[in-house]
């Protein structure tokens, strides 16, 4: 993949020195009700993910790539996943590190997968599943003309309540 890049950032390959921030992340037990996740990934398969990380996307239906400030520094991660090319679709995550957060990245970072997503990918269309309660996120893909189009209620179990799950998409 060709590095995107703007002001603020860079969206690059994920790289073998990623392993301890991914680690850091990816077990963020804060994070993991937003992920649908309940476990903790080893160093050992995430070391394994980042090695098979070259697959192609559409062999996959997925890809992450690092999130780096413009000192190479990687701040947070974005996530394609389910790729659906017959269809020129995409779902898209991104999170980035607390200390970082507040600065602009995420909102550079959109603007960067939503290009390679369009150049590269020709999607018709990126959407994301955001947790009623994340205001920080709605916030950030709505200033990025993300559209609400839906809403799943009671989508999620977590903190000993069901939770509500916002659809937002924009057609690129």
């Amino acid at each position: 993949m060709i590095n995107y890049q703007n002001d603020l950032v860079t969206l690059r390959a994920l790289e073998p020195e990623d392993l301890d921030f991914l680690f850091d992340t990816e077990n963020d037990t804060e994070l993991w009700k937003y992920s649908n996740r309940f476990h903790p990934y080893s160093k050992r398969l995430l070391n394994s993910y980042i090695a098979n990380a070259n697959k192609d996307i559409f062999e996959t239906r997925q890809i992450k790539l690092a999130i780096t400030d413009k000192q190479g520094r990687a701040i947070g991660f974005m996530d394609l996943f389910n790729f659906e090319p017959l269809h020129h679709r995409a779902a898209i995550g991104l999170v980035i590190c607390p200390a970082n957060r507040g600065r602009g990245y995420a909102s550079a970072a959109l603007e960067l997968i939503e290009a390679y997503a369009k150049e590269r990918l020709q999607l018709h269309q990126l959407y994301a599943n955001i947790a009623k309660e994340n205001q920080h996120s709605i916030q950030l893909f709505e200033s990025q003309k993300f559209l609400l189009v839906g809403k799943k209620k009671d989508w999620n179990f977590y903190e000993g309540q069901f939770h509500d799950e916002l659809i937002y998409q924009k057609i690129v």
